[in-house]
Protein backbone atom coordinates (compact mmCIF):
# COMPACT_ATOMS: atom_id res chain seq x y z
CA UNK A 1 0.00 0.00 0.00
CA UNK A 2 1.43 3.23 -0.63
CA UNK A 3 1.77 5.81 1.73
CA UNK A 4 -1.60 8.15 -0.26
CA UNK A 5 -3.38 4.90 0.21
CA UNK A 6 -2.56 4.18 3.55
CA UNK A 7 -3.45 8.02 4.65
CA UNK A 8 -7.10 7.94 2.84
CA UNK A 9 -7.41 4.18 4.87
CA UNK A 10 -6.65 6.06 8.00
CA UNK A 11 -9.02 9.09 7.04
CA UNK A 12 -11.58 6.92 5.96
CA UNK A 13 -11.09 4.65 10.17
CA UNK A 14 -10.81 7.96 11.64
CA UNK A 15 -14.28 9.11 10.41
CA UNK A 16 -16.17 5.48 10.75
CA UNK A 17 -14.69 5.68 14.67
CA UNK A 18 -15.67 8.97 14.93
CA UNK A 19 -19.22 8.06 13.19
CA UNK A 20 -19.74 5.25 15.80
CA UNK A 21 -18.66 7.27 19.09
CA UNK A 22 -21.01 10.52 18.63
CA UNK A 23 -24.28 7.63 17.74
CA UNK A 24 -23.17 5.99 21.35
CA UNK A 25 -23.34 9.39 22.50
CA UNK A 26 -26.39 11.20 20.73
CA UNK A 27 -28.71 9.74 23.46
CA UNK A 28 -26.61 10.92 26.46
CA UNK A 29 -28.21 13.56 28.57
CA UNK A 30 -26.16 16.87 27.72
CA UNK A 31 -25.02 16.84 32.06
CA UNK A 32 -23.61 13.87 31.64
CA UNK A 33 -21.55 14.98 28.50
CA UNK A 34 -20.63 18.31 30.61
CA UNK A 35 -19.91 16.21 34.10
CA UNK A 36 -16.93 17.06 35.73
CA UNK A 37 -14.07 14.17 34.99
CA UNK A 38 -10.67 13.15 36.03
CA UNK A 39 -9.52 14.84 33.15
CA UNK A 40 -7.33 17.38 31.64
CA UNK A 41 -9.62 19.02 29.05
CA UNK A 42 -12.62 18.94 32.51
CA UNK A 43 -15.53 16.69 30.46
CA UNK A 44 -16.39 14.35 27.69
CA UNK A 45 -17.77 16.97 26.19
CA UNK A 46 -14.66 19.20 26.22
CA UNK A 47 -12.69 16.24 25.55
CA UNK A 48 -14.63 15.95 21.86
CA UNK A 49 -14.20 19.91 21.68
CA UNK A 50 -9.98 19.59 22.06
CA UNK A 51 -9.66 16.88 19.55
CA UNK A 52 -12.16 19.04 16.73
CA UNK A 53 -10.79 22.31 18.01
CA UNK A 54 -7.17 20.31 17.09
CA UNK A 55 -8.31 18.71 13.77
CA UNK A 56 -9.70 22.92 12.67
CA UNK A 57 -5.30 23.50 13.70
CA UNK A 58 -4.07 20.70 11.69
CA UNK A 59 -6.64 21.73 8.61
CA UNK A 60 -5.18 25.44 9.10
CA UNK A 61 -1.55 24.41 9.06
CA UNK A 62 -2.26 22.37 5.86
CA UNK A 63 -3.96 24.77 4.10
CA UNK A 64 -1.58 27.42 4.80
CA UNK A 65 -4.06 29.39 6.74
CA UNK A 66 -4.48 30.94 10.30
CA UNK A 67 -6.75 29.12 12.78
CA UNK A 68 -7.25 31.62 15.54
CA UNK A 69 -6.96 29.44 18.25
CA UNK A 70 -5.09 30.46 20.95
CA UNK A 71 -5.81 27.56 23.58
CA UNK A 72 -5.62 23.93 22.89
CA UNK A 73 -8.61 23.55 25.53
CA UNK A 74 -10.38 26.86 24.44
CA UNK A 75 -12.76 28.20 26.41
CA UNK A 76 -16.14 28.39 24.18
CA UNK A 77 -17.68 24.94 24.10
CA UNK A 78 -20.06 24.02 21.47
CA UNK A 79 -23.67 21.97 22.52
CA UNK A 80 -22.83 18.22 21.72
CA UNK A 81 -25.56 18.84 18.67
CA UNK A 82 -23.10 21.30 16.71
CA UNK A 83 -19.95 19.35 17.94
CA UNK A 84 -20.67 16.20 15.93
CA UNK A 85 -21.99 17.98 12.87
CA UNK A 86 -18.52 19.84 13.05
CA UNK A 87 -17.09 16.71 13.45
CA UNK A 88 -18.82 15.10 10.80
CA UNK A 89 -18.24 17.97 8.34
CA UNK A 90 -14.19 17.98 9.30
CA UNK A 91 -13.64 14.06 8.89
CA UNK A 92 -14.84 14.57 5.38
CA UNK A 93 -12.60 17.04 4.54
CA UNK A 94 -9.82 14.89 5.99
CA UNK A 95 -11.47 12.05 3.89
CA UNK A 96 -11.62 14.40 0.89
CA UNK A 97 -8.00 15.67 1.22
CA UNK A 98 -6.43 12.02 1.72
CA UNK A 99 -8.52 11.04 -1.31
CA UNK A 100 -6.56 13.84 -3.67
CA UNK A 101 -3.13 13.67 -2.07
CA UNK A 102 -0.27 12.10 -3.79
CA UNK A 103 3.11 10.60 -3.26
CA UNK A 104 5.14 13.67 -3.66
CA UNK A 105 2.59 16.16 -1.86
CA UNK A 106 2.78 13.61 1.36
CA UNK A 107 6.46 14.73 1.45
CA UNK A 108 5.50 18.38 1.67
CA UNK A 109 7.27 20.15 4.63
CA UNK A 110 4.36 22.38 6.47
CA UNK A 111 5.69 25.20 8.87
CA UNK A 112 3.87 26.16 11.42
CA UNK A 113 3.83 27.50 15.34
CA UNK A 114 2.56 25.06 18.15
CA UNK A 115 -0.05 26.85 20.07
CA UNK A 116 1.96 26.79 23.04
CA UNK A 117 4.77 28.35 21.72
CA UNK A 118 7.94 27.21 19.37
CA UNK A 119 7.91 26.82 15.66
CA UNK A 120 7.34 23.12 13.73
CA UNK A 121 7.95 21.79 10.50
CA UNK A 122 6.22 18.26 9.72
CA UNK A 123 5.59 16.58 6.10
CA UNK A 124 1.81 16.92 5.09
CA UNK A 125 1.77 12.97 6.06
CA UNK A 126 2.86 12.93 9.14
CA UNK A 127 0.45 15.51 9.82
CA UNK A 128 -2.36 13.36 8.91
CA UNK A 129 -1.18 10.50 10.57
CA UNK A 130 -0.44 12.54 13.90
CA UNK A 131 -4.67 13.77 13.07
CA UNK A 132 -5.64 10.03 13.16
CA UNK A 133 -3.41 8.86 16.14
CA UNK A 134 -4.33 12.20 17.79
CA UNK A 135 -7.96 11.15 17.57
CA UNK A 136 -7.62 7.28 18.73
CA UNK A 137 -5.15 8.33 21.91
CA UNK A 138 -8.45 10.47 23.36
CA UNK A 139 -10.82 8.43 21.74
CA UNK A 140 -9.47 5.51 24.60
CA UNK A 141 -10.11 8.73 27.11
CA UNK A 142 -13.81 9.21 25.79
CA UNK A 143 -14.32 5.39 26.26
CA UNK A 144 -13.41 5.71 29.71
CA UNK A 145 -16.09 8.78 30.48
CA UNK A 146 -18.26 6.55 28.47
CA UNK A 147 -18.05 3.31 30.76
CA UNK A 148 -18.84 5.50 33.78
CA UNK A 149 -21.77 6.63 32.13
CA UNK A 150 -23.32 3.63 31.55
CA UNK A 151 -22.98 4.35 27.85
CA UNK A 152 -22.48 1.83 25.47
CA UNK A 153 -18.92 1.89 24.27
CA UNK A 154 -18.48 0.94 20.08
CA UNK A 155 -15.49 -1.20 18.98
CA UNK A 156 -13.54 1.25 16.99
CA UNK A 157 -9.78 -0.97 16.35
CA UNK A 158 -8.96 -0.62 13.25
CA UNK A 159 -8.78 -4.64 12.32
CA UNK A 160 -12.69 -4.11 12.90
CA UNK A 161 -12.98 -1.26 11.03
CA UNK A 162 -10.50 -2.98 8.07
CA UNK A 163 -13.05 -6.39 8.59
CA UNK A 164 -16.63 -3.76 8.00
CA UNK A 165 -14.66 -2.12 5.44
CA UNK A 166 -14.29 -4.84 3.03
Amino acid sequence: MSQPQNLQMLARYRAWADRLIYQSLANVPEQALTRSQPIIFGSLLRTLHHLNAMDQVWQAHLQGVPHGFTSRNPEDCPDFATLYTQQMQINDWYVAYTAALDEQHCDDPVSFTFIGGGEGVLRRGEILQHVVNHASYHRGHVAMMMYSLGASVPTTDLPVFLRDAG
